[in-house]
């Protein structure tokens, strides 16, 4: 079935680690037949990761990601995606319209990943997937791409 919505839609995506919820708010664009990566998306450009408002992620106790630990709380998550890695940010400044807010100044971690090829996927779409313990793994996928990172709740 083909997706007609012009809209961004509101999603969540919610995982349970170690007993408590991780959840991710976010707007979900479609692909609809555009050039995503290097065309709507640029490249080497902080990305919202989504539409709208900035993409939130609220953990309800201390985590870990990207090597750094953060207290708990509601946080943005950005992205800069590029051709061969992306660097994905936690930035404190929650509350904000698209990037037209965003000030390196608030990131609390920047770290790297590397996309994978995924099958298509019309509406971006988060995942949060316990792994083991303490620890589940954050996806983002759309159109073709993929990437995916941990998550430690302390």
């Amino acid at each position: 079935m083909k997706d007609t919505t012009k809209k961004s839609l509101n999603a969540m995506a919610v995982g349970v680690i170690d007993g408590d919820s991780v959840k991710i708010s976010y707007h979900s664009p479609g692909v609809r037949g555009r050039v995503i990566w290097g065309g709507l998306v640029p490249y080497d450009e902080v990305w919202v990761t989504g539409a709208h408002n900035a993409t939130t992620i609220n953990v309800g106790r201390p985590f870990s990601i990207g090597g750094k630990k953060i207290p708990a709380g509601k946080y943005a998550l950005f992205t800069i995606p590029g051709k061969k890695e992306w660097t994905v940010i936690i930035n404190r400044h929650w509350n904000q319209h698209l990037t037209n807010e965003y000030d390196a100044k608030d990131d609390l971690v920047r770290f790297t990943v590397k996309p994978r090829t995924n099958r298509h996927t019309e509406r971006l779409q988060y995942t949060v997937e316990p792994a083991k313990a303490n620890m589940g793994i954050v996806s983002i996928a759309w159109e073709k791409r993929r990437i995916a990172f941990p998550i430690q709740l302390q």
